[in-house]
């Protein structure tokens, strides 16, 4: 089992409670019979469980599963592509890349259940398909896999970094350079399991970024990831002094955010390019922006904006 967004940092004992829907006291005594291991050897009850663990767990039984696909239809999610391989889909914010401990919203691959598209069986039970993530509320372009070679393949190119996502964010202030290159590594903060922060232990994270567009408080930026860490650009943008607007989390003004009518951070997943796993054909996708980052950037663009 890989280890769910929502319970990276978590003590073992306690994740896999969550994980396998069995007490405490039971994934104790498991991992005290050496039943509970990762790739990097056995586990003991206080480890710190990370996003590279997989874990193998033996068991006289099967437990019943806590995370579960639920069919539940978004409109709002748009099919982009579709055939026999893959689904690129344009996801809107409030829906989770996949069911995850905590969250009771609509997920992707419920919304795909939904409309009866099927997706690869590799993967845990909630991520069967998904070979990458987009944060709840964030928007855009997203990739899933629809056969066991294509999300083989797929897997690896993200691995690999070859494949290419660019984002749009709206950050306060005005970065300087206006165009750069922000290489700090990623940890969960030690204080919030809900956040990350910039530490000389976390994971290596490169993000690239150029300016399109100066506007009062805030500017509009083309962002390319190198690698693919939880909340990177949110972080990294933070880190740099130039958090997202409508990202309180991270440090945006609040007061910004609701002039411009936003209750998420402005981000949006807008073009999406890979070789596609069967046909080897490139392939290329762009998306608009969603009604709530359009309007608050038409609302800087107003000559007569003032907070």
């Amino acid at each position: 089992m890989p280890v769910p967004d929502s319970l990276i940092g978590e003590r073992a004992d306690v994740a896999l409670s969550k994980m396998l829907g069995i007490s405490r006291t039971k994934v104790i005594e498991l991992i005290e019979a050496g039943c509970a291991r990762t790739q990097f050897g056995q586990l003991a009850k206080s480890d710190r469980l990370s996003g590279e663990h997989i874990i193998e767990v033996e068991l006289d039984e099967k437990p019943a599963l806590t995370l579960e696909v639920v069919a539940q239809d978004v409109p709002e999610l748009e099919v982009v592509y579709l055939d026999n391989d893959i689904v690129v889909i344009n996801k809107p914010a409030g829906v989770v890349s996949h069911p995850s401990v905590g969250f009771e919203g609509p997920s992707v691959p419920g919304v795909l259940l939904a409309r009866g598209i099927t997706l690869s069986t590799s993967g845990a039970h909630e991520r069967q398909g998904i070979v990458q993530r987009l944060d709840v509320g964030t928007s855009g372009l997203m990739v899933l896999a629809r056969s066991e070679r294509a999300y083989s393949v797929l897997k690896q190119a993200f691995r690999d970094r070859v494949v290419k996502k660019t984002y749009h964010a709206l950050a306060q202030g005005h970065p300087e350079p206006a165009i750069g290159t922000i290489d700090t590594p990623i940890a969960r903060s030690q204080r919030h399991d809900y956040k990350f922060t910039i530490s000389a232990d976390g994971k290596h994270a490169v993000t690239h970024y150029r300016t399109l567009e100066l506007l009062p408080a805030a500017a509009l930026l083309e962002v390319g990831l190198e690698t693919g860490r939880t909340h990177q650009i949110r972080v990294h943008f933070s880190h740099f002094r130039h958090p997202l607007v409508g990202d309180p989390l991270y440090g945006a003004d609040p007061k910004l955010a609701a002039a411009l009518g936003l209750d998420r951070q402005w981000l949006h997943a807008k073009k999406l390019a890979f070789t596609h796993p069967i046909s080897g054909e490139w392939v290329e996708f762009e998306s608009e922006y969603p009604a709530d980052l359009k309007l608050a950037l038409d609302k800087l663009r107003d000559a007569d904006f003032r907070l």
